[in-house]
């Protein structure tokens, strides 16, 4: 079948409000490779927005959605419960970056454990207040938008938004905020806009998304814990799109030492099947009362059978250290290339989770055209990737923490080539 002629079907069918960047249709997959319709092999930077980091369709976990599916694929774990949903919140306790007992729940989406994150925050602490930063991504529904501090495209035309939510400038070199500026508003906002003691939860994802992939400093974390031990604040840590592996640690939260009350997890738990969780103190996730959490198919056997054999994969192909050498060789890759491209702001980034900022050299602004001219050359070189950033002018790579060696030097020779064709473009204007 045509890509073309999918196309029109598709345009046809569904609401302009679905954005879709590519206009090629999947046949199949295979780890860090897509192929199309028509046959053409594409390599896959994006993860289906860092759902795959163990690749597409690896056999050892596609053998465990297959045994699952032979025995039973939904009860509604809260009608008729099943072990191996028991087993794998152990394993998610086991792992996390808190100390002390835990307890852990599923859910079906990002935004869902988000959403419950809040739920049990603010019934724990019996407040309503929510804390977050701009920039920050956390999901679609109303509650995840509030707390979202990225208007378009994602909130606008949709309030009004849940009220009693507040955002912090987040710390980012390139955007002349630092700690300090962050600090002073928090405490600016507790003198002029809500009582620290009416706060439920501080939310902050680690590295920054949609936002950008802005690394949150290690002072800033501090502080936050620091403010929220002082006036009894829940710090929910959103590890949604930079858990399991992708910064190096199975958590990026390990990277600063410091130790969230809840943290949120999605996206590669599952390796594609709808999966999500909220692990955390134990004292603290019993806030609820019982029946104050669930979800039809929160917790479906087939993405629990899933998540049990990425966490096997992950441990058992060193999958956290391979992502911090896939990280250093594109890291030095694009460090090389900065030092004579005018057009790369920044290089930044933990482990495989990184990103490189373009500006334009003239006016010293975000320049979204020119990372718009690296994707689409990358497209066409058949290197899959994915912008990001508040002004839409970063690029965050975001491949299979399993893609072979040598995929991965060709697709770094092209993004390369991406870069430089897109800069020698304006250049030329």
């Amino acid at each position: 079948m045509k890509n073309q002629d999918l196309e029109k079907r598709r345009s046809k069918i569904m609401p302009r409000g679905a954005g879709i960047l590519c206009n090629f249709y999947v046949q199949k997959t295979d780890n860090a490779t897509i192929w199309d319709e028509e046959g053409r092999a594409f390599t896959d930077f994006s993860c289906g927005i860092a759902v795959l980091n163990t690749g597409h369709n690896h056999p050892l976990i596609k053998n465990a959605i297959q045994k699952q599916l032979e025995l039973f694929t939904h009860t509604a774990f809260q009608i008729v419960p099943y072990e191996i949903y028991v087993s794998l919140a152990e394993r998610i306790a086991d792992i996390v970056p808190i100390r002390g007992d835990k307890k852990t729940m599923f859910f079906s989406t990002g935004a869902e454990a988000v959403e419950n994150a809040i739920k049990i925050a603010r019934a724990f602490t019996g407040r309503s207040g929510l804390l977050a930063f701009s920039g920050s991504f956390h999901g679609r529904t109303h509650m995840g938008l509030a707390l979202t501090g990225k208007n378009a495209p994602y909130k606008t035309g949709f309030g009004p938004f849940p009220s009693g939510i507040y955002h912090l400038p987040f710390p980012s070199p390139t955007l002349n905020v630092t700690v300090e500026d962050s600090i002073k508003a928090l405490e600016n906002l507790f003198k002029a806009d809500i009582d620290p003691k009416s706060v439920a939860a501080v939310i902050i994802e680690p590295i920054q998304g949609e936002g950008g992939f802005y690394v949150a400093p290690i002072e800033l974390m501090t502080r936050l814990r620091a403010l929220c031990n002082e006036h009894g604040i829940v710090l929910i840590a959103d590890e949604i799109q930079s858990g399991f592996g992708r910064t190096g640690k199975m958590f990026c939260m390990e990277h600063f030492g410091v130790e969230p009350d809840l943290i949120t997890v999605a996206k590669s738990i599952a390796a594609g099947l709808p999966l999500s969780g909220v692990c955390g103190k134990a004292h603290i996730m019993d806030g609820p009362s019982p029946g104050g959490l669930g979800g039809t198919y929160a917790g479906n056997p087939l993405a629990i059978a899933a998540a049990h054999a990425v966490l096997d994969v992950l441990e058992k192909e060193n999958l956290c250290s391979r992502s911090i050498r896939l990280g250093n060789k594109l890291k030095e890759v694009l460090i090389a290339e900065s030092h004579h491209n005018p057009y790369i702001k920044e290089v930044r980034g933990i482990g495989s989770m990184m990103a490189i900022e373009f500006y334009d050299p003239i006016s010293n602004t975000p320049s979204a055209s020119i990372a718009s001219k690296v994707q689409k050359n990358a497209l066409e070189k058949q290197l899959l990737l994915l912008t990001c950033g508040v002004y839409g002018n970063v690029i965050r790579f975001l491949y299979p923490l399993t893609i072979p060696d040598q995929q991965f030097e060709n697709a770094l020779s092209d993004l390369v080539n991406a870069i430089r064709e897109a800069s020698d473009e304006l250049a030329s204007v």
